[in-house]
């Protein structure tokens, strides 16, 4: 069996940092993790290749090759896998789906032969028997949420991985939360699923022993879910892993904002390698927090929070969500201050949506409130009527993405946040000549060739290098951000001049 892994293009988004990669010379954030490790988990004795449309197009001869395409994929990849199922329908190739995308949606997509759904570990082995003894079902499906130390190692041979500016790992699956927005339970329950220590590092040897060196993406929904397995077996186990390999990674991760009550966790966390995290702020207004159920964020000074991380050595990226029924008229104002005094340099602002599944989905069903759309995740586009006006609520976001992803505004919050990041030590990562490369393509870009915040970047260069010299290869990374958000911007505006005519028509 020969069979071609496709992962589909991602749209302009802020979450992928994309026109930042142009200066370390990489064309993807992340190897779609998912489709390496199904790809694990196929028969030894197939052919298989992966086909990135991030990294480069998919052509006609690549399907004409493939006696099966896999085809694996989240919501906000929808527009290119209905281009992509279209093509090999043409072309008469069978295509076997799975990932989030197709589970919560399954019903939307008559092209695909097989739906391969929920978590692969459960539903790929009796495909892979029913298509051995040629009696494959179209659909296989289980609310089974299986032991996660069992699945196996990522076949990351089918990678370059100098395409990409980070590799992936998982550690845990679930999430001990329950926001009414959100569909990581629905996917992977409440309960979180754990690798041990021992499974853990033997993912990440196999990316060390494949050569990399640099970011690793710990993609779990929310890394703390279970804090004292971490405390007392995987932290401590991987800080000395590192110092024994010299440190060859940094890790960013996902976790909710309790993190900030734990010292003791965000020190082994940071002495581990850990430089990063993602929190979903959504919203510095608590009657919005108690409705959409984010309880962990309520009744807590959500900016000393973040700071309290950044003390610890960890930059924060955070993400923010505008139409809840209770934003008052002023929450667009109030989300540029809060956004601008806590330092999340890497703020990215969405509508708010209701995936297929969730609380929000069903009542929103209930209230007639649900619109149809085609479009997911993409930060710019709603799939439920809010309640103040439509024109109002696309009014306010574009004056919160617009005033927050200006030069003086993102500048601004690099200044607050090297002025609490306390990194616990040096990393040596990447070699001097590729970083000396890359400050110069920076320095060109934003410093000499675009016109837009020149003066704001020269001005950071040097306060960083008089004040904060050791943290000037941070400062340049968020300046280079920067960049990818006022690209990405330019082209939401567009979209969002676009549906504002719609609704004025």
């Amino acid at each position: 069996m020969k069979v071609l892994l496709v992962n589909p293009q991602y749209p302009e988004t802020f979450f992928g940092f994309k026109h930042a990669l142009r200066f370390i010379s990489k064309k993807a954030s992340f190897p779609p993790l998912g489709l390496l490790t199904v790809a694990a988990m196929l028969p030894a004795g197939w052919t298989k290749r992966l086909l990135d449309m991030n990294v480069r197009p998919l052509t006609d001869e690549d399907l004409k090759w493939a006696d099966y395409v896999f085809l694996g994929a989240m919501s906000v990849q929808k527009e290119s896998v209905d281009s992509v199922i279209l093509r090999c329908n043409r072309l008469g190739v069978k295509i076997v789906a799975g990932g989030p995308l197709f589970t919560a949606s399954h019903d939307q997509f008559d092209g695909v032969d097989h739906l391969v759904l929920n978590e692969a570990e459960v539903t790929l082995p009796p495909f892979l028997k029913d298509l051995e003894s040629g009696q494959a079902r179209h659909l296989y499906t289980s609310g089974e949420l299986p032991d996660i130390d069992s699945s196996p190692i990522p076949l990351w041979q089918l990678v370059d991985m100098k395409q990409y500016g980070w590799m992936s790992v998982q550690y845990s699956r679930g999430c001990p939360y329950d926001c009414e927005f959100c569909d990581i339970v629905v996917l992977n329950g409440h309960k979180p699923r754990t690798k041990g220590k021992d499974r853990f590092q033997a993912e990440l040897e196999a990316l060390y022993a494949g050569g990399w060196r640099g970011g690793v993406f710990v993609v779990d929904d929310n890394f703390i879910g279970n804090k004292q397995k971490l405390k007392t077996e995987v932290l401590p186990a991987l800080a000395v892993w590192m110092e024994e390999k010299r440190h060859p990674f940094s890790f960013y991760t996902q976790a909710s904002i309790n993190l900030a009550n734990d010292e003791q966790l965000m020190r082994q966390m940071a002495e581990a390698g850990f430089v990063t995290v993602f929190v979903g702020i959504e919203t510095p207004n608590e009657d919005s927090l108690s409705e959409c159920g984010k309880n962990n964020n309520r009744n807590r000074d959500l900016i000393a929070s973040v700071k309290k991380i950044q003390n610890y050595g960890m930059q924060v990226h955070g993400g923010f969500i505008l139409g809840f029924d209770n934003d008052p008229p002023s929450i667009f104002e109030t989300q540029i201050s809060f956004i601008q005094n806590s330092g999340i340099v890497s703020a990215v602002v969405s509508l708010l949506n209701a995936p297929r599944g969730t609380k929000l989905y069903e009542r929103m069903k209930r209230e007639n409130r649900l619109v149809e759309t085609d479009k997911w995740g993409d930060s710019v586009s709603t799939n439920i009527v809010p309640k103040m006006s439509y024109e109002t609520l696309l009014s306010g976001y574009r004056k919160v993405i617009n005033s927050i992803y200006s030069p003086k505004h993102h500048y601004e919050r690099i200044k607050v946040f090297l002025r609490e990041y306390r990194p616990r030590h040096k990393r040596g990562l990447g070699s001097r000549p590729s970083a000396l490369v890359s400050l110069a393509r920076l320095t060109w870009a934003l410093g000499l060739r675009y016109r837009g915040g020149r003066r704001y970047f020269w001005g950071l260069l040097f306060s960083t290098l008089l004040r904060h010299p050791r943290l000037f290869p941070v400062s340049m990374t968020l300046a280079a951000s920067g960049f990818h958000f006022r690209t990405v911007l330019e082209c939401y505006n567009r979209t969002l001049a676009t549906a504002r005519n719609e609704v004025t028509t």
